[in-house]
């Protein structure tokens, strides 16, 4: 799936991909390009074997501070052509896992790969419910966050409403939807929404050394099934979630990755997985 994109650079070093927002002097403002751009470029590292994990980042100073304010100008008055993006209609994501994870963004988290966002300087609007839909955020000290819809007379929109609150907690998320202040990657932390805290500048070569330690030591199967898990279950009632973890596990009991993880374990050595494409 080779592809020239124009608003995002698109790299593999294996296990890795790497997809970067790549407008710096608009902080990466998201465009309807940019964001086929990277839904097209999902699909590529869901199906390459090489990549074991995908980053999405920001070239530059910044992460994403949401949508272009141009395109938003365009879209409020009607005015504005359709840019032909028919070469990059992609359809990432596991269609098994339903329809909660087909619509808009959350095609992210069906991804069949880990999705982690590394965010390295302003991330507001759409660019922050991005974020939220990524598996893992590694947040630099100094990265700025702002919801920003209720300053742009919006609502909370893009799954915000969901993924917000379930990372921290009701109350905390009300604050930020209504207040559209600021916050650093230092309260990012305190509150949940970013797993790992890091220096200035370091956001991207530790989510890049992340998977390269799950691609050493981790199946990527389990990988794939464990994301699956997670989210499709944040929607179902717990009998009904621990019956399907006990059909997969039993499935997961019949692959070869099981025998070489107990065999690599016994014989003190780094096990041979089988990497996943679509």
């Amino acid at each position: 799936m080779s592809q020239a994109y124009q608003h995002i650079i698109y790299e593999v070093e294996d296990p890795v991909a790497v997809i970067t927002m790549n407008r710096p002097q608009a902080l990466n403002a998201l465009t309807t390009r940019m964001l086929a751009e990277i839904r097209h470029a999902s699909a590529a590292a869901e199906k390459d074997e090489r990549v074991v994990g995908i980053i999405l980042t920001g070239a530059g100073r910044g992460f994403c501070p949401g949508m272009d304010m141009n395109a938003l100008d365009n879209m409020s008055s009607g005015d504005g052509k359709k840019e032909d993006l028919s070469n990059l209609r992609a359809d990432p994501g596991d269609p098994a896992l339903g329809e909660n994870f087909s619509t808009a963004y959350t095609y992210l988290q069906s991804l069949r790969k880990p999705f982690i966002a590394s965010i390295n300087g302003a991330c507001a609007g759409l660019g922050l419910a991005i974020a939220l839909l990524a598996d893992i955020r590694f947040v630099e000290r100094q990265a700025k966050f702002s919801t920003a819809f209720a300053q742009r007379g919006l609502i909370a929109e893009h799954s915000i409403s969901w993924t917000l609150p379930r990372l921290i907690g009701s109350g905390n998320a009300l604050d930020l939807l209504w207040s559209a202040r600021k916050f650093d990657g230092e309260e990012a932390h305190r509150l949940g929404f970013a797993e790992r805290l890091v220096d200035t500048g370091e956001a991207l070569a530790a989510a890049k050394t992340y998977i390269k330690e799950l691609a050493s030591s981790c199946s990527p199967t389990s990988l794939q099934i464990m994301k699956a898990q997670v989210h499709r279950h944040m929607n179902m009632q717990l009998g009904e979630s621990l019956i399907e973890s006990n059909q997969w596990m039993a499935a997961s009991l019949e692959r070869e990755d099981f025998p070489e993880g107990v065999r690599s374990f016994i014989e003190k050595r780094p096990p041979k997985f089988k990497r996943v494409s679509d």
